[in-house]
C-alpha cells in the first residue's frame, strides 16, 4: 500500500516539509520580528500598538522554527550535526535573543513604570538580535561555510539584508492592522526597508551562483535559463508594483491595506524558490545530499506518520488564529 514511500521517496517529502516549515517561520515570525526592531522608531503609545498587532500571534508563529529545527535533526541527523556546528555561535546568540524577547514581552508592562522603557528596549534589542543572526546564518549557508574574511563579510552583509527584509514585512503587516498617524509612519517604513529589501535579494541573487559552478550551471546553462526566466521577471515586477501601491498609501476606505503584506509574503516566496532550486538536492551545499543524510526509510516512514497528524494540527490552528484576531487591532490590555 505504501510501496512507493521508499529510501528515495521518503527523504523528498521530509525535505519539502522542512522547507514549508522554515519558510513558514521565516514569514511569520519575520514579520513580527520586524515590528520589534521598528518599535526602535515608535514612543510609548505607538509602541503598545505595535506589540497588539503581533501579541496574538507571535508566540505561536516560533513554532514553525521548532519545527523546522525538529525535522533536521529526526530527517536529517547528520546534516543537523554538521550545520549546528557550523553555526554553534549564532544559534546560541539567536536563542538568546528570542528569550530575550520573550521575557520582555511580559514584563514591558508587568514592571514598575520607570523600568517598562527598559524592558521595551530589551524586546527591540532581542528582535534584533535574533534577525542578524538568522541573516548571518543564512550568508554563512549560502556561502558553503567557507572559510574567510569574504565568507563572514558577506555573511555579515546577509545579516543586514534579512533584518532589512523583516522589517519590510513587519512594515507591511502594520499597514494592515493599524490605521491612522501609526499606519502613515508604517508606509514611509515600508518605502524605505522596501529598496533595502531590493538590494539584498539582488546581492544574494548575485552571491549564490558564484559561489559554485554547479548553481551557476544551473541557472544560466541553456535551456535552463529560458524556462528560469519567469523567477526575476516576477520578482522585479513585484517590487516596482509594490513601489508604485505604496506611494498611494494610505487608502481612506481602508480596503487594501492588506495587498502589501500580500505582495512582501509573495516576495519571500520567490526568493525561497530560487534558493531551493539553487541548493537541491543538497542540505549541506556541497557536502550532504538529502539521501546521504537522511534516516533510515524505516524511522522516517514512523515519523511521517507523526509528522502527517501534527503538521495539519499547527496549520489548522495558524489559520484559526489570524482568523479570529482578523481586522485592524484593538486596544492592548492586560486586565
Amino acid at each position: 500500500m505504501f510501496s512507493f514511500l521508499d529510501g528515495h521517496t521518503l527523504p523528498l517529502i521530509f525535505a519539502a516539509l522542512m522547507g514549508i516549515s522554515i519558510l513558514a517561520y521565516v514569514i511569520l515570525d519575520g514579520y513580527d520580528l520586524g515590528v520589534g526592531m521598528l518599535m526602535a522608531s515608535g514612543n510609548r503609545s505607538e509602541r503598545d500598538k505595535m506589540v497588539a498587532t503581533i501579541g496574538p500571534f507571535w508566540d505561536a508563529n516560533e513554532t514553525w522554527l521548532v519545527l523546522g529545527i525538529g525535522l533536521l535533526l529526526v530527517a536529517f541527523p547528520t546534516a543537523h550535526g554538521l550545520v549546528l556546528q557550523a553555526l554553534y555561535l549564532p544559534v546560541a546568540l539567536m536563542l538568546l535573543g528570542l528569550t530575550l524577547r520573550g521575557v520582555a514581552f511580559e514584563f514591558r508592562v508587568k514592571a514598575q513604570e520607570q523600568y517598562q522603557r527598559w524592558w521595551d528596549w530589551a524586546f527591540i534589542g532581542g528582535s534584533t538580535l535574533s534577525a542578524l543572526t538568522q541573516g548571518y546564518m543564512l550568508g554563512l549557508y549560502i556561502m558553503g561555510f567557507q572559510e574567510g574574511w569574504a565568507t563572514h563579510a558577506f555573511a555579515l552583509g546577509a545579516a543586514f539584508g534579512l533584518a532589512a527584509a523583516y522589517c519590510f514585512v513587519g512594515a507591511t503587516w502594520l499597514i494592515a492592522k493599524t490605521d491612522g498617524p501609526l499606519q502613515r509612519r508604517a508606509v514611509s517604513w515600508t518605502r524605505l526597508t522596501l529598496v533595502a529589501t531590493a538590494a539584498g535579494m539582488v546581492a544574494v541573487s548575485l552571491a549564490t551562483p558564484l559561489v559554485s559552478p554547479r548553481i551557476f550551471e544551473r541557472w544560466f546553462a541553456f535551456p535552463n535559463i529560458i524556462g528560469l526566466m519567469p523567477i526575476p521577471l516576477m520578482t522585479a515586477a513585484l517590487f516596482m508594483a509594490l513601489w508604485v501601491f505604496i506611494k498611494r498609501m494610505p487608502r481612506i476606505d481602508h480596503s487594501l491595506d492588506f495587498v502589501p503584506f500580500i505582495g512582501a509574503v509573495s516576495l519571500f516566496v520567490l526568493g525561497f524558490l530560487g534558493l531551493a532550486y539553487s541548493f537541491y538536492p543538497y542540505v549541506v551545499p556541497e557536502k550532504l545530499t538529502i539521501w546521504q543524510s537522511a534516516s533510515a526509510p524505516e524511522s522516517l516512514f514512523i515519523i511521517l506518520m507523526g509528522a502527517l497528524v501534527v503538521l495539519p494540527v499547527i496549520a489548522a490552528y495558524t489559520v484559526f488564529s489570524y482568523y479570529v484576531f482578523r481586522g485592524k487591532a484593538t486596544e492592548l490590555r492586560y486586565d
